[in-house]
């Protein structure tokens, strides 16, 4: 055998190994406040940031959206979600707003997601770059009507569409050039959006600790569809940001969710480290929770289960790879995301 293919083989193997050497430890519980929970996210890690609000909105009270549209704007078809609800054109429109907002009224009267009525007392706050060209301003300006014809409050939606920014998570001082949009999508723009979209959805906030003091724990996602991440398109392994003071005492949680290619696999550890939101954590009693998804291309085995998913660039399902309840409360990815809120809810041990 030829020695290059040799040590590729061995390397493998010692991977394989270390993986299963260092599984995660399972989410602890630390008694958290879930009773205000906030969401934010990039891209597709937006569009699940917004299903998770809509379908659970009688207790997640804020969200945070960068460069994502409407719920339900792909209705089950990722052509859709590739053209129209990305950077629609004649030939592939924006949905229209107020047949999303029809389609949100059945679901709710269907008991598959939460009353609309909750969306009323929500907080929301939008981001366009400038020189985003993967989705397009109009999309999500489409999300600021969607929550105006759910009865938001203009004041209560902030839009910040003035920034040169490519398509990326938005920080002072972290990343590459603005304008940038490759991996590991974090860019520079001299602008906190996590400090902005944060005050935002929780009100006045403390200024951002000097240094982060808390850990960033890797904990297992298994647990959270029946020990099995793989067959829904989510990595074994999640991480959850806990501030010192979250350890003794009762602290809320903001689950923060990456965009497509931004997840561990893709970035390692940037956007959980560098995205802008620990720091403000500490200074401010938040538990930060960084789910993670997983590339995924057709077939495959995991265990015992064998299930069919493309999608390479490792994306959330804001289009019905999971199936057809993918923007429900029983999708396969939103039960696991609310696992992790109530995990975190129970009382410590």
């Amino acid at each position: 055998m030829h020695s290059t293919a040799l040590r590729r083989i061995v390397l493998s193997f010692a991977l394989l190994l270390g993986a299963r050497a260092f599984a995660s430890d399972p989410l602890p519980a630390y008694g958290a406040d879930i009773t205000g929970v906030t969401v934010s996210g990039v891209s597709s890690g937006g569009y699940m940031a917004v299903q998770v609000h809509v379908a659970h909105s009688s207790f997640v009270k804020g969200v945070g959206v960068i460069a994502a549209g409407p719920y339900y704007c792909a209705q089950d078809n990722a052509w859709t979600a590739y053209y129209n609800c990305r950077a629609p054109g004649t030939l592939t429109p924006m949905p229209a707003v107020e047949v999303l907002k029809a389609n949100t009224d059945v679901f709710a009267r269907g008991k598959l997601i939460d009353p609309t009525e909750h969306l009323t007392a929500a907080r929301v706050w939008l981001f366009s770059g400038t020189n985003d060209r993967t989705v397009d301003s109009v999309v999500v300006d489409a999300l600021r009507r969607y929550y105006l014809l759910h009865n938001v409050p203009a004041a209560s939606i902030v839009f910040v569409r003035d920034k040169p920014a490519g398509h990326a998570m938005v920080t002072e001082n972290v990343g590459a050039p603005c304008d940038t949009s490759q991996s590991p999508f974090i860019v520079d723009c001299g602008y906190d959006a996590a400090g902005e979209l944060l005050a935002h959805l929780l009100g006045p906030l403390e200024r951002p600790a000097a240094k982060e003091s808390g850990r960033i724990l890797r904990f297992d996602q298994k647990a959270f569809n029946g020990g099995d991440a793989y067959t829904i398109g989510m990595a074994d392994s999640g991480y959850v940001y806990v501030p010192r003071v979250c350890e003794t005492e009762r602290c809320r949680v903001h689950v923060a969710l990456h965009g497509c290619r931004q997840h561990v696999q893709a970035v390692g550890e940037q956007f959980v480290r560098e995205a802008g939101y620990n720091r403000w954590a500490d200074a401010n009693r938040i538990i930060v929770v960084y789910p993670q998804t997983i590339p995924r291309s057709g077939w495959g085995w995991h265990g015992a289960g064998f299930s069919f998913v493309y999608n390479p660039r490792g994306c959330w399902d804001w289009w019905g790879y999971t199936g057809p309840q993918y923007h429900t409360k029983a999708a396969p990815q939103i039960r696991a995301l609310k696992g992790m809120i109530d995990r975190l809810g129970e009382a410590r041990k």
